[in-house]
């Protein structure tokens, strides 16, 4: 006699549903909507907004102090912004340092583009939560989500999907 001859049909039954099918709920994350909404206070005071973009790619990046990936990227994507007139940016410190630390860090390795700070307790509603960092999302200029990247981003690949100017 095996343990699962004395556990009716329609009990087995029951239990095969629950281990495949409540896992597979669970595990489901809201996916990024292919038109975000962004709306964040800035480092310096002000306010970014995506839906005011229009018209422009927007490259959305996710970045920690402490990621040297992140580090190494910000440059790329400060002079890609600058160079292109059809492209803006947004930097997202995903950290719960203190603002005063994030705009310390930021005098030593400066930006073009405005830097808000997402804190690990209040993600943003229309963005997934980065699974490793950097994170960069592009949006195209009719508000659309055209690529999620995980890693590092650099000049040779933002042209490569954006285009050249």
């Amino acid at each position: 006699m095996t343990l699962f001859s004395s556990i009716s049909s329609s009990a087995m039954a029951l239990v095969l549903a629950l281990a495949f099918v409540a896992p597979a709920q669970a595990a489901a994350p809201t996916p990024t909507p292919t038109q975000p909404t962004l709306h964040v206070s800035t480092l310096d005071g002000k306010t970014f907004d995506l839906a005011a973009q229009r018209g422009k790619w927007v490259i959305v990046n996710y970045w920690a102090t402490w990621c040297v990936p992140c580090i190494k990227e910000m440059p790329d994507i400060s002079h890609f912004v600058a160079t292109h007139d059809n492209v803006t940016a947004i930097g997202l410190a995903y950290e719960d340092s203190e603002p005063a630390d994030i705009k310390a860090f930021l005098a030593k390795h400066p930006v073009v583009y405005p830097i808000a700070q997402v804190t690990l307790d209040k993600p943003l509603k229309d963005f997934d939560e980065p699974v490793g960092l950097p994170t960069t999302y592009l949006i195209s200029p009719e508000g659309k989500v055209a690529k999620h990247i995980v890693g590092p981003v650099t000049e040779a690949s933002l042209a490569a999907l954006i285009g050249d100017k």
